[in-house]
């Protein structure tokens, strides 16, 4: 990983809260010309520190309200199901994160949903049919308290 100094740190953290803020506005911030500030980004995309540019939706406006968070545990923890459940995960548009876990439970998933019917489509036809999973458990969220993407670079 290559090391942040303060002034890195000052254009990521501009990056996150706003990604289309302009290069001459970045500068200001970060305390350099445009050229310089340009080439740090540039050498930041390149190691990966940004890993890509993207717009952050409301997803109670784009009519998916209801965040699911389900727990998952596999009948085995063989390489070959770990796989399994991984590659499936990966094609539902449905599943916003997912963690494998340590702890009683091996998998940990958030998943969106128009509604509480789009949800049970999703586990009858979707996550019920993988046959390594030996228990699903849901937990609805009532109500988002914090939500952010932005890392604590500073």
């Amino acid at each position: 990983m290559q090391e942040l100094d303060p002034i890195d740190k000052k254009i990521l953290g501009a990056l996150q809260k706003d990604g289309r803020m302009s290069l001459a506005d970045i500068s200001a911030l970060a305390g350099l010309s445009p050229s310089p500030c340009l080439r740090r980004i540039k050498i930041m995309e390149k190691a990966g520190i940004i890993a890509r540019y993207v717009a952050v939706l409301d997803q109670a406006e784009i009519g998916l309200p209801v965040s699911v968070f389900v727990s998952v545990k596999l009948e085995r923890q063989r390489e070959e199901a770990l796989d399994k459940f991984s590659k499936a995960i990966a094609r539902w548009p449905e599943v916003l994160e997912c963690y494998l876990m340590t702890g009683s439970r091996d998998y940990l998933l958030r998943v969106v949903a128009a509604d509480l019917s789009a949800y049970e489509r999703f586990l009858k036809e979707k996550l019920t049919r993988l046959d390594c999973i030996s228990s699903i458990e849901s937990s609805f969220a009532l109500k988002q308290v914090k939500y952010t993407n932005v890392l604590p670079v500073a």
